[in-house]
């Protein structure tokens, strides 16, 4: 994902900052700004570099440059694991350059920035929604975008690491016999997440719940649906098996 941009020889031009007495003058030109910057990225000093690169987008904000130094800022602080600092780059590269060709690397970087931070399936994924929701927007805005694909696979990993934490709670609640608020978490992973793979164990455990509570009608209903759905599942061939209401 990395992204390289030549420094052009045309760049000297814009050495010379003319202006009057009032005019705030750099300490670096901008030619040497981006000189300066790159070659600390390239000795991976990614914290002086995205400082650098970041100089040289709010010093000369006009410049044809602004947008790229942009993108390097944010690459570099994702590269120093700074992923707070490489949102905030990105933030504002959406906000000034919302149709410029980078938008797509751009998703696709603020998305990975929430995917490093997604923790462990019994945490609270607030990194992972956000995560899933930047490379959901790249595939729906930019499907085919070269960053396309690899987003596809990351929304399939983050929407079954989603469904796991949900399972994790429903199991969590059966084990303390809190039927209401198992079956709730386990019909939310059966609607809205039946790509995953936590789907059959949800079917599974919500046979369970309702023979658990004494409605047999409706714990037939999802072991036929598993069925149906699952026929050589590991978790359709159990319903026939010896299980405890609690069984992981």
């Amino acid at each position: 994902m990395k992204k390289v941009f030549a420094i052009l020889g045309a760049m000297a031009v814009l050495a010379a900052c003319a202006g009057s007495k009032d005019t705030v003058v750099p300490d670096q030109t901008l030619p040497e700004l981006y000189a300066n910057a790159y070659a600390e990225f390239n000795k991976e000093h990614y914290e002086t570099a995205a400082t650098d690169f970041l100089a040289v987008e709010t010093q000369y904000p006009a410049s044809p440059w602004a947008a790229d130094a942009l993108v390097m800022a944010a690459y570099s602080q994702y590269l120093d694991k700074d992923f707070a600092g490489a949102i905030l780059a990105a933030d504002r590269f959406m906000r000034f350059h919302p149709g410029h060709a980078d938008v797509p690397y751009i998703l696709y970087l603020r998305g990975m920035c929430y995917y490093r931070q997604v923790s462990d399936v019994r945490r609270e994924p607030g990194m992972s929604a956000y995560a899933l929701q930047q490379f959901e927007q790249l595939v729906e805005r930019f499907p085919r975008s070269e960053y396309a694909e690899n987003a596809k696979n990351k929304i399939a990993i983050l929407k079954n690491y989603i469904a796991g934490k949900v399972m994790y709670s429903a199991r969590m609640d059966m084990s303390r016999e809190n039927w209401p608020s198992a079956i709730s978490h386990l019909q939310s992973v059966v609607t809205g997440a039946q790509e995953t793979v936590m789907t059959p164990e949800a079917m599974f455990r919500l046979t369970e719940c309702y023979t658990a509570i004494g409605l047999p009608a409706q714990a037939s209903g999802y072991a036929e649906m598993l069925r149906t759905n699952f026929p050589d599942n590991e978790w359709t061939k159990k319903l026939d098996a010896p299980t405890s209401i609690c069984d992981k």
